[in-house]
């Protein structure tokens, strides 16, 4: 993690990075961030492999992932989580190169480098800016924790039920088996949304070998 010391407004952060840039505006601050590791970025293809079929199919909004700013609210920074999806109500805050306010669901995930600064600043500036489902993916620890905003505005963990399987409340109908992060390699995504949607195991097998002819 490298900080430009020269403070910037919000508007001139963005004018200065551009789309490739793994930067985020902090306190008007630019922190720069090293390129992902192979594991950081096998997971977050992975996931996002599950999420963004899903909600594009059930037209649930959209999905993003990094490098794409969330400019939270006030005085809080400008963020670039790992992946972000964000509802149908909200797309109107999509901006060219940012959203402008919280997502709907933030997802990070872990490295030795981030692992403070994602349990700790970032959980509480979701927290306050609104995002209503905040996951947190370690694959160093095989761990992956879900939290989920309450009414009394302060997250609260979900665990999985006693199958392992978490069941999102903001994409409609979503789950996942926490263990599927954890295999090598990370299993076919075409049979996880198979399973996911229901559609019979033998289905989901012809459709993923006509895939490969």
């Amino acid at each position: 993690m490298e900080k430009i010391k020269e403070k910037l407004s919000y508007e001139e952060f963005l004018n200065w990075c551009d789309e490739d840039t793994l930067a985020e505006w902090v306190d008007g601050e630019i922190i720069m961030y090293s390129p992902a590791s192979l594991i950081h970025q096998d997971i977050g293809g992975f996931l996002e492999n599950l999420l963004r079929p899903y909600v594009e199919g059930k037209n649930l909004g959209k999905v993003l992932r990094a490098p794409f700013q969330m400019k939270l609210p006030e005085h809080l920074p400008g963020r670039e989580p790992d992946l972000i999806f964000v509802s149908i109500a909200n797309l109107h805050r999509l901006q060219k190169t940012y959203l402008d306010g919280p997502a709907d669901l933030a997802v990070e995930i872990i490295s030795e480098e981030s692992i403070d600064r994602d349990r700790g600043r970032k959980f509480v500036e979701y927290e306050a800016s609104g995002v209503q489902e905040y996951w947190l993916i370690d694959p160093l620890r095989s761990q992956a924790e879900f939290y989920r905003l309450g009414a009394d505005n302060h997250y609260h963990v979900v665990l999985p039920d006693a199958e392992g399987i978490y069941h999102s409340e903001v994409l409609s109908g979503f789950w996942l088996r926490v263990s599927w992060f954890w295999q090598t390699p990370l299993p076919s995504t075409v049979r996880l949304l198979a399973e996911i949607a229901g559609v019979p195991p033998e289905l989901a097998e012809a459709f993923e070998q006509a895939l490969r002819r």
